[in-house]
């Protein structure tokens, strides 16, 4: 998946300090997934194709799975690009905009266990993380 505007947007992410998750073999992955972690939640972007793409903002819990998370307060399906674009434009949690609602995710929101046997993780070098 190699789009000039997609592109930009992922660099730029990677720049602002998202971690990169890549499952699968990383010359042919099944996924790629961006995460940015903020205090009480995180919004995660998970990549499957041009055309199929998926953001949540899901909360930060001691035992969450980031990738198979049991509430949202947002998600959003479409092509790739609007879809980083969708969640780049989120307000920042606790400023006004900012999603508060408790929602079930639908099943587009997560990556399968199957898929996450072989992962690569590129964690931000100047973040602090909690497990996911």
């Amino acid at each position: 998946m190699s789009v000039p505007g997609l592109d930009a947007l992922l660099q730029q992410m990677r720049r602002d300090g998202w971690e990169s998750y890549v499952f699968g073999p990383r010359d042919a992955p099944h996924a790629v997934s961006v995460v940015h972690r903020w205090t009480t939640c995180a919004d995660v972007l998970v990549l499957r194709a041009e055309d199929d793409a998926t953001a949540y903002r899901t909360p930060l819990r001691p035992d969450a799975d980031l990738f198979a998370p049991t509430t949202v307060s947002w998600h959003y399906h479409a092509t790739a690009e609007w879809t980083v674009r969708a969640v780049l434009d989120l307000a920042e949690p606790g400023t006004p905009g900012s999603p508060m609602a408790v929602l079930t995710p639908p099943p587009d929101c997560g990556v399968p266990a199957g898929l996450r046997r072989t992962t690569t993780i590129r964690l931000h070098p100047r973040r602090t993380h909690a497990a996911t």
